[in-house]
């Protein structure tokens, strides 16, 4: 994290902290100052430009107009996609060949909070020195541009279209989706057109819930959070599979046609398989310090080489281009391919799935079931400081916890970054000592 960015951008409720409309134009300024000051080292025959995408939530519009304040005033020009998956964002940025993008979500979060995400010229991430740099622009004074020189905002009309070209072509040409029934669940987020149009072209019967956004139902009791309706709804069509995607379409859960669901680590383990066996698998494949225990050990047994990273999508990104990997992910459904796609894209990494199912003819439950997870439980703790975690009698408490499990588990104890909670996750052998554990931890967090 750096400066007033946490592990995904600035995120907070709205009208709230950095999410008020004032601080927004001054990110603007700050982000703009920036990638306009690069611009020479990008492409300078042209003028700066800022793709603006969002999801679904009623502050959008709020927000949008706030950067579009302050990007126009430094002198850059604005390109508007609407409603569109962050993935969406990152490839038209590095399509349009613009200095920045901004993605306007907090992601699986509920309609009252919202995020800025900032991707570079390259379409990836920034990096933290990057989003240092900025929030240390935001401190000092920023030239604004002369009145010739202001910057002009218009709409993209073909956004939705040109994504979904860009995830069509990430399917194999050879394969059809015309034998498989697909429910899929957009969270009322940013993938409510995309998603279905886009398996709709490839050839399945589509059957798409919760794609009517209102501006406040967005992960709300659906979606990759909230999967039980998903499940419920292949069952009753008895579809072949069924997919869930956040607010902005960055992470998936899937279910099989028995109604049962899988996380991200049922998704990474199929993925790597595939691509270990067909030799096109490079470097290790990153998983976080939430990566279930049972899947490591599916890895070994596999001869597949495996690395850990701290939680975050951009953790795992920075592994797998330090050591040359090209697959990564956590359970929560961010899936990292990142010679395909620029960052986690819930869409791509189902239609890689799907490609296995029509490809080796198999069920869904037959190819997610290739590992076995042993229990794991995550809580999140709200309204308690995070200082609590550096306090004496914590860490000793917790470290007596952690000597008396010994190997039979795994603590993990952290503040999240992107919400305002602490995180406490337990794994073991015997599902009883996982809930005993966890109920102990937090004990000792509240009465600290």
């Amino acid at each position: 994290m750096a400066g007033i960015f946490g592990t995904d951008g600035v995120r907070s409720r709205i009208n709230t902290g950095p999410m008020r409309a004032e601080f927004i134009v001054r990110l603007a300024l700050a982000a703009g100052e920036y990638f306009i000051a690069k611009n020479d080292s990008y492409h300078k025959s042209t003028k700066p430009i800022v793709v603006i995408g969002k999801d679904t939530r009623l502050s959008g519009y709020m927000l949008e107009a706030a950067l579009v304040s302050g990007f126009t005033s430094i002198g850059m020009d604005c390109r508007l996609t609407g409603p569109i998956p962050s993935a969406g964002v990152a490839y038209l940025t590095h399509s349009l060949r613009a200095e920045l993008g901004v993605m306007i979500s907090a992601s699986h979060n509920p309609h009252f909070d919202n995020g800025i995400k900032l991707f570079g010229p390259d379409g990836f991430k920034l990096e933290d020195d990057i989003e240092l740099e900025i929030s240390n622009l935001l401190q000092g004074s920023i030239s604004l541009a002369e009145p010739e020189s202001l910057g002009r905002a218009r709409r993209m009309i073909d956004s939705v279209a040109r994504y979904v070209e860009f995830a069509k072509a990430k399917f194999s040409p050879q394969l059809s989706l015309d034998s498989l029934k697909i429910v899929v669940d957009c969270a009322n987020g940013a993938a409510y057109k995309t998603a279905p149009e886009t398996l709709r072209e490839l050839g399945a019967h589509v059957i798409p819930i919760s794609v009517e956004p209102d501006g406040l139902n967005i992960n709300a009791k659906c979606g990759a959070t909230s999967p039980q309706n998903l499940a419920r709804e292949v069952k009753a069509h008895n579809a072949d599979i069924g997919i869930a995607l956040d607010g902005d379409a960055d992470r998936l859960i899937l279910c099989d046609e028995r109604g049962e669901l899988h996380d991200g680590d049922s998704v990474l383990a199929a993925l790597a398989l595939e691509m270990h066996q067909s030799g096109t698998l490079r470097g290790p494949v990153v998983g976080t310090l939430m990566t279930n225990l049972g899947l490591e050990r599916f890895f070994q047994e596999n001869n597949i080489p495996f690395n850990r990273s701290n939680v975050g999508d951009r953790y795992i990104l920075e592994s797998l281009k330090r050591n040359g990997g090209n697959l990564g992910g956590e359970p929560s459904g961010h899936i990292l391919l990142p010679e395909i796609t620029r960052c986690g894209d819930g869409l791509i990494a189902a239609l890689k799935i799907l490609e296995l199912l029509v490809k080796n003819q198999k069920s869904a439950s037959a190819l997610l079931h290739l590992c076995t997870p042993i229990p794991q439980k995550l809580v999140n703790l709200s309204n308690i400081d995070n200082a609590v975690l550096q306090k004496d009698t914590v860490v000793n408490e917790v470290e007596k916890i952690k000597n008396k499990l010994g190997d039979k588990g795994r603590i993990l104890l952290r503040p999240s970054g992107t919400e305002p909670v602490i995180r406490i996750m337990v794994e073991a052998e015997d599902a009883v000592l996982v809930d005993k554990t966890i109920n102990e931890l937090s004990e000792i967090l509240k009465n600290n």
